[in-house]
């Protein structure tokens, strides 16, 4: 599972109110080399969670140059190369393998197994 998708995810059992970031236990992380598209990362800026982001990178020990907070500054960042690398490092070549994501809110376990979250809700959780 890439960190792009992690910054989509969020628990979805009945009464949870504050289900995301999940929290990141990683048992296999990979890197893995992905095309570098700079245009595709500067529209991905606006939808990101980006403090969710970042935190999820340094919790894997990347992402340490970014800032935690770029309100304000997305134009001059789209221009700084060595930005968008890391952007593009963090999102899109960072793999977790083996791990589980961890409910905020309940501590409830998904497992991610071969890349995969599983996602799935048991009955009593719908």
């Amino acid at each position: 599972m890439k960190l792009i998708t992690h910054n989509m995810l969020a628990c979805k059992i009945k009464g949870v109110k504050d289900g995301f970031p999940f929290k990141i236990e990683a048992e296999d992380v990979q890197l893995k080399e992905a095309d570098y598209n700079p245009e595709f990362l500067e529209r991905m800026m606006q939808k990101l969670e980006w403090k969710a982001l970042v935190e999820a990178a340094q919790a894997l020990g990347h992402g340490t140059n970014l800032p935690l907070d770029i309100t304000g500054k997305e134009t001059e960042l789209c221009e700084n190369e060595d930005f968008l690398k890391e952007m593009h490092h963090v999102l899109l070549e960072i793999e977790i393998m083996e791990g589980n994501l961890i409910c905020p809110e309940t501590g409830r376990k998904f497992p991610i197994a071969k890349g995969i979250p599983n996602m799935l809700l048991k009955e009593d959780e719908v």
